[in-house]
């Protein structure tokens, strides 16, 4: 008992450490910004806020997001519940995780356990050209077959040949299968086809990849609803989830692309991939308070272990300490 304690002690520790250096960016934008405010003063005045604000919209914290974290720190500033530097900070901390833990929903991607009713769990990964979505499907496979699952991927992205290529180098890296047609096939009939195939294999999940489509496209958000539909015929409640995968990089824009797919596709969570490549992982915060969407990863590097579950507590912690 005491070595399986160690070796999860261990695990925390490491997981800790790399979630801390792919923050490190973001931490020097926004803690160092912010340590840098307080520097040298005893007392909050407008003059800080000022300057706090600007350190957190530096982040891409966003706007109304940080208006409303500010419009707490405020309040409690004027109840004399924030009176120093320590509170303020300490206040900011628990309002961001406040707004992370907010959005939390259940599904796969939270590493609760796929429903033995449910034959199989669909999960739907939608998302523009570049954001590293093929090899987040990939990631994603791998860690869901770890967990003792059967996994089945459906390469529905057939406007594009070489992203069958490199979901075919995925499947066979990680030893999922993989349904794909000839490129140019409808992807409804792909995923129809991979339907059938993952209720005669008794899949427990199937991954579904779709054509990275910019989000001001209407008749690629059409043929996203015409999967939904097909999805929706041959199991129950399919898809399960959508998990919108969004680079960190993009910031602002990315938050964007999220509320056009919340219209379109039904988005329940998102994937935030290259966290360790930007100064701006604050869209997370952004994300969850104004479409109140959970992040379900976090994509931390290029091997195949470096899509983590992403963890409130952790985030913030690895932003401020």
């Amino acid at each position: 008992m005491e070595e399986l304690q160690a070796e999860e002690a261990a695990l925390e520790r490491t997981f800790e450490k790399r979630f801390r250096n792919a923050v490190a960016a973001t931490r020097a934008s926004l803690s160092e910004t912010i340590d840098n405010v307080f520097q040298g003063r005893k007392e909050i005045d407008a003059e800080l806020l000022d300057q706090l604000e600007e350190a957190l919209i530096a982040a891409d914290i966003g706007v109304p997001t940080t208006l409303s974290i500010l419009d707490t720190v405020r309040r409690g500033i004027d109840r004399k519940q924030i009176n120093d530097i320590a509170a303020l900070k300490a206040a900011i901390k628990h309002e961001l995780l406040t707004i992370l833990h907010a959005s939390t929903r259940e599904g796969v991607a939270t590493e609760a356990s796929v429903p033995e009713d449910v034959t199989p769990y669909v999960m739907m990964i939608v998302g523009v050209n570049g954001v590293g979505k093929t090899t987040t499907i990939g990631k994603l496979a791998q860690r869901i077959k770890a967990e003792g699952n059967d996994v089945l991927i459906c390469a529905a992205d057939t406007f594009r040949a070489a992203a069958t290529d490199q979901l075919a180098i995925w499947a066979e890296r990680t030893g999922v299968p993989l349904i794909q047609q000839k490129s140019g096939t409808d992807p409804a009939a792909v995923l129809f086809d991979a339907l059938k195939a993952a209720k005669a294999r008794n899949s427990d999940v199937l991954i579904v990849d779709t054509a990275g489509r910019l989000h001001n496209k209407s008749n690629l958000m059409a043929e996203l609803e015409k999967m939904k539909r097909v999805a929706t015929r041959e199991v129950a409640g399919a898809p399960h989830e959508t998990l919108l995968v969004i680079d960190a990089v993009t910031g602002q824009n990315g938050l964007e692309q999220a509320r056009q797919f919340l219209k379109v596709a039904g988005v329940t969570g998102i994937v935030l991939t290259k966290l360790d490549g930007t100064a701006k992982g604050g869209i997370a915060i952004a994300i969850a308070k104004e479409l109140n969407l959970p992040i379900r990863y976090a994509g931390i590097g290029e091997k195949v272990d470096d899509l983590v579950v992403f963890d409130p507590e952790q985030y913030v912690k690895a932003l401020f300490e």
